[in-house]
């Protein structure tokens, strides 16, 4: 008994060369789906790397502001200290005096404390009036002074690294 080959039935070789560019193009396909993961992957850690490094970027600047701000509302209580003193030392008259020089040593002492955290004053007399600096409490004739300059200070104004604490009072020259 002899088998013949019909030429319309495969032969084992021909089938065997199927299978093989079947798996060859199985494992083409899989390998291009891994390496589409691997890319997204890749693009999912760097997106999360930027988030994290903006986080931290974010989280850095707010501790700045609180350690900038973190005494505000003690400088912001000492405002009235500030004005008592300043009002003390206008009363006590320009004569030097042992009343008169310690409340001015108690005055410096106390702003200078207060400059080393971040205080300044606005005492803005002859300036220019700056909304954004100092509250008009009224306008008068001045002679000889230039139209909306400052030209007396009813209280001074504060400033906390270079914000805004509380404005200056001011009176306003008018315009001619």
């Amino acid at each position: 008994m002899t088998h013949n080959h019909d030429e319309s039935t495969p032969t084992h070789d021909a089938v065997a060369g199927d299978e093989n560019a079947s798996n060859e193009s199985q494992l083409a396909a899989e390998v291009e789906q891994l390496r589409a993961e691997l890319e997204q992957t890749r693009a999912d850690v760097m997106r999360e790397r930027a988030d994290l490094e903006n986080q931290r970027k974010r989280v850095s600047r707010d501790l700045e502001q609180l350690r900038k701000f973190a005494n505000e509302r003690l400088l912001s209580d000492l405002l009235p200290v500030f004005d008592s003193l300043d009002a003390g030392l206008a009363a006590a008259g320009k004569e030097p005096g042992p009343l008169h020089d310690g409340l001015e040593l108690t005055f410096r002492q106390l702003l200078k404390v207060a400059a080393d955290n971040g205080l300044s004053m606005v005492n803005p007399v002859g300036e220019t009036f700056n909304p954004q600096y100092h509250q008009a409490i009224s306008h008068v004739e001045t002679p000889g002074a230039a139209p909306d300059s400052v030209v007396e200070v009813f209280q001074k104004g504060y400033l906390l690294n270079e914000r805004l604490l509380r404005p200056a009072l001011v009176v306003v020259a008018k315009h001619d």
